[in-house]
């Protein structure tokens, strides 16, 4: 079976598993006091041009959003996500159990936009029973978006400004951020993400890595005090915290990072050619390494017999919406065997 159903299938780059290896029986300080760590750190901080920030290593990306937005928001306040977004959606109520709102307004294409995130604010200010409410305390992202989508250096310049106005912190999900940067169509660097967010991750765990996501606080190391204490309350802090340190040490090395996540955005364009040319209808265009395609039930089943995918909503016309889904890991073969299929 041709297996194309996620892109955190493989277990790691080899560079990185040599590295484990070559490293194994070295005795290092715990919790991320090693210089291994620290020497990632150090390397992602200058790739995304801000030195004097802070970086702390995380075990997934649910743990990651659910440890931030509780940290970051107060009692009395909600994060604003699109309706389609990875927290609203996909995250099994993890940010609610943290005892806050999230504050969905429509996708637009999976996107949020800043005319939006104004609206919900102007409406909670607004109105003269406010204090009784919800209060909007920041906004959450994903770039690439969950439907494999791209904000635009304008639009997210926009969202940063529009955040700034009504005193939001800015949130950046990027469990694919490696992807969304090598995709064709995208007008954003890793220097733009740092410079307009106040807060982001760097996924390891579907770009390259065993496991491990990077956060990312590019100007106020003290956004959130306390951090390591708060990461260690919510059962977050990982013992052998080398094993973190090694892995985005070697992705930040030689820019790894971004030449391995380029093999999936050239897998995914075989892929859709191909479909294109069976004149399938594409649900979106989604510019990056996810792939969802209009497919008749029948047919549907008929691929799954030979091809694992992931199954994403059922149309009103009885069509079915399945994803495909490359990685950094996806070989020629493999591509070419699901070619053979279709």
């Amino acid at each position: 079976m041709l297996n194309f159903s996620c892109d955190y299938l493989q277990g790691c780059h080899p560079k990185i598993l040599e590295r484990l290896i070559q490293t194994n029986d070295e005795l290092t300080a715990g919790y991320g006091n090693d210089h291994y760590t620290k020497s990632a750190k150090e390397k992602i901080l200058k790739r995304c041009g801000c030195p004097h920030g802070d970086v702390y290593f995380l075990v997934g990306g649910t743990q990651t959003n659910a440890l931030v937005i509780k940290s970051l928001l107060k009692s009395y306040q909600g994060v604003i996500a699109a309706d389609s977004g990875h927290i609203a959606v996909h995250e099994a109520g993890a940010i609610e159990m943290g005892g806050h709102k999230i504050m969905t307004v429509p996708n637009v294409l999976g996107k949020i936009t800043a005319l939006s995130v104004e609206k919900i604010c102007e409406d909670y200010y607004n109105d003269e029973n406010h204090e009784h409410m919800v209060m909007p305390g920041m906004v959450y992202l994903s770039f690439p978006t969950e439907v494999g989508t791209l904000y635009s250096k304008e639009e997210l310049s926009e969202l940063s400004i529009t955040c700034k106005k009504y005193n939001l912190k800015l949130y950046i999900d990027g469990a694919r951020l490696g992807y969304g940067l090598a995709a064709s169509q995208n007008n954003l660097k890793i220097e733009d993400i740092a410079n307009l967010s106040d807060i982001f991750y760097i996924g390891g765990t579907k770009v390259g890595a065993l496991f491990g996501e990077a956060l990312v606080i590019p100007h106020n190391k003290e956004m959130i005090p306390g951090m390591f204490p708060i990461i260690k309350q919510n059962g977050a802090l990982v013992a052998k915290g080398r094993i973190l340190g090694i892995q985005f040490d070697t992705l930040f090395t030689d820019d790894l990072y971004f030449e391995i996540a380029n093999n999936a955005i050239k897998q995914a364009a075989k892929i859709k050619k191909v479909f294109l040319e069976k004149n399938y209808k594409f649900y979106l265009d989604s510019p990056t390494n996810q792939i969802f395609i209009v497919m008749n039930k029948d047919k549907s089943q008929e691929l799954k017999k030979k091809v694992i995918y992931s199954f994403w909503e059922n149309l009103s016309d009885g069509n079915v919406v399945i994803r495909l889904a490359t990685s950094w890991s996806t070989t020629d073969q493999e591509v070419e065997e699901l070619i053979k299929c279709l």
